[in-house]
């Protein structure tokens, strides 16, 4: 049986694994980091469409364009009226064309993607959340001569082969083996044989029309060896977001390699064979070496998944708590974000992290952590976005207005080379000197685990104190109604005028926006019962419990 033809689109994020079905935990949780941008608030009233309902069609954390038939458009924007996106969309077109310039005749039209079934929804959630595959393909790519002497990136090396495909199912393979080259490299095809190149491991994804994601994981680096000689990038695509556990298989890929490209067929096979780890739990596969013999290589996923992806220490690194409140403020209100480094592991991580301070609103417009040279004009876009661009393009960058350019260097002067001004007062002065007084707990030397603990409990509470009330503004005529957000009441409710004032310009964003559709849509059964609600119900019992004190 052939599946339908996919067209994908390239981006740079991670997507969080959903838990199982029945974990009964907040919708939010369960599609952390996926990557469909849905309808503005005007299409609320369409319902069904499609047998697809509203949430099923809406994603978050969309990247790139998305490909159709009639040419390219940004999710969440009309086909008939791009506006002030042509300019974006058309660089879009422009690199589908140069990743297929080596290929000949004339491009076969697309079909428009169809949408899933419930049932067919319902079985591939459950499927993604079982994780019967770690992976779909590993790859080795090095850079590679061409006829004209320059040195670009080639696919090496592929496992597994698929076979039986027909046509067009190859010309999409193609295209998405093409695709992960350009991320694996992104400096383009400015490469020649080197005797140091240091070691990196980062992660990008690609995503489908239909919202499907694929997570690419990335370590470069140079093989053994003397004198000069190319580096390779070994990358893995995967339909599971757990940056930590595919960086210990990048650490067994890359024994492997060492003796010989052979010894990573057995490695690999056998963790194809093996079903993902739910999360706390741990899988062990077999695998031989000779000199060695068998061993039992383990692999445990963290218990809490929605942090699986995000390294916290690199951001804390690379900023300090001061600055990393200003970009927090910056992209709350959904601005334009550049972060720029040399290494691709680092911007990567920082801004991973830096969207997961969100939490439990989902960055809504475009996020690619590493843009390929090809793509640099995606600066230019009117949007808000997140990007990271490599330190050696950064003279491209500042030319830029209106917007926040970070620079994550060790080397840098300053921190924030562009930054529209206001970036210190958007914050309510008492809610941001909370947020740094409960990161103070952490220090040099904590761990992960603890700023994984640390760092969303002196985020979380922000969005608390100033949004948390919003249940009592949605209104619904009957138990099994839809909701109605009544936003000027919301807003009045608000006591103080510091925290109205931002609240005002925070219920415009599109990450709000979408929350409450989710509010709106959600059943009154499942009322208080998500994450965020029962926050919610605990610092409300806090607050009473205070007030009977005094």
């Amino acid at each position: 049986m052939t599946s339908s033809r996919r067209t994908w689109m390239f981006s740079s994020m991670r997507s969080t694994n959903r838990p199982p079905l029945d974990e009964r935990e907040n919708p939010f949780r369960r599609r952390l980091f996926s990557s469909f941008r849905g309808d503005r608030r005007e299409q609320r009233s369409q319902g069904l469409e499609d047998g697809v309902s509203d949430i099923d069609k809406r994603r978050s954390f969309s990247d790139g364009g998305l490909e159709t038939n009639k040419g390219v458009f940004l999710p969440g924007e009309d086909q008939s009226d791009m506006g002030a996106m042509k300019r974006f969309s058309t660089l879009f077109s422009s690199f589908r064309g140069k990743i297929n310039k080596d290929r000949t005749g004339k491009e076969p039209d697309l079909p428009a993607s169809t949408e899933l079934s419930p049932v067919e929804e319902k079985a591939k959630e459950q499927r993604y959340a079982s994780g019967q595959f770690f992976f779909e393909y590993l790859v080795v790519v090095r850079p590679k001569k061409n006829k004209d002497g320059i040195y670009e990136p080639q696919i090496i090396y592929q496992f597994p082969k698929k076979d039986g495909m027909v046509r067009f199912q190859k010309e999409e393979e193609e295209k998405t083996l093409k695709a992960l080259t350009l991320f694996c490299f992104p400096e383009g095809v400015n490469w020649a044989p080197l005797t140091e190149c240091p070691s990196e491991t980062f992660s990008f994804v690609l995503t489908d029309v239909d919202g499907s994601r694929k997570n690419g994981y990335c370590r470069r680096l140079l093989p053994d060896g003397k004198g000069a000689r190319l580096p390779e990038a070994y990358c893995i695509i995967s339909n599971v977001a757990c940056f930590g556990l595919f960086s210990k298989i990048f650490d067994e890929v890359e024994q492997r390699r060492k003796i010989s490209m052979a010894m990573i067929y057995p490695f690999m096979q056998s963790l194809r064979e093996a079903a993902f780890p739910a999360p706390g739990h741990t899988v062990n596969i077999k695998s031989f070496i000779p000199d060695r013999g068998t061993e039992i290589i383990s692999l445990t996923r963290p218990t809490d998944s929605w942090l699986e992806h995000v390294d916290f220490r690199t951001l804390f690194t690379c900023l300090s708590d001061d600055e990393v409140l200003k970009v927090f403020a910056a992209i709350v209100l959904e601005r334009r974000i550049i972060f720029i480094a040399e290494e691709l592991g680092t911007l990567s991580q920082v801004i991973h992290a830096v969207a997961v301070l969100l939490y439990p609103f989902i960055w809504q417009h475009t996020l690619i952590s590493i843009v390929p040279e090809i793509l640099i004009d995606v600066i230019m876009a009117p949007t808000p976005y997140l990007l990271g661009v490599q330190k050696r393009l950064a003279d491209q960058v500042i030319d830029q207005t209106e917007l926040l350019v970070v620079d994550l260097s060790e080397d840098r002067k300053e921190t924030f080379i562009k930054c529209m001004g206001d970036e210190d007062t958007i914050l309510p002065h008492k809610l941001k000197e909370e947020i740094k007084q409960a990161l103070s707990a952490k220090n040099e030397k904590s761990s992960l685990e603890d700023l994984n603990r640390v760092v969303p409990e002196a985020f979380l509470p922000f969005f608390i104190k100033t949004v948390g009330h919003f249940s009592k503004h949605i209104v619904r005529n009957g138990q099994d109604k839809r909701g109605e957000f009544q936003q000027t009441n919301f807003c009045k409710a608000i006591e103080s005028k510091n925290m109205r004032r931002f609240v005002k310009k925070f219920v415009q964003t599109q990450m709000f926006d979408l929350f409450i559709q989710e509010m709106e849509q959600r059943p009154a059964s499942q009322d208080g019962t998500g994450f965020f609600d029962r926050k919610i119900a605990e610092y409300q019992k806090k607050m009473k419990e205070k007030a009977k004190k005094h």
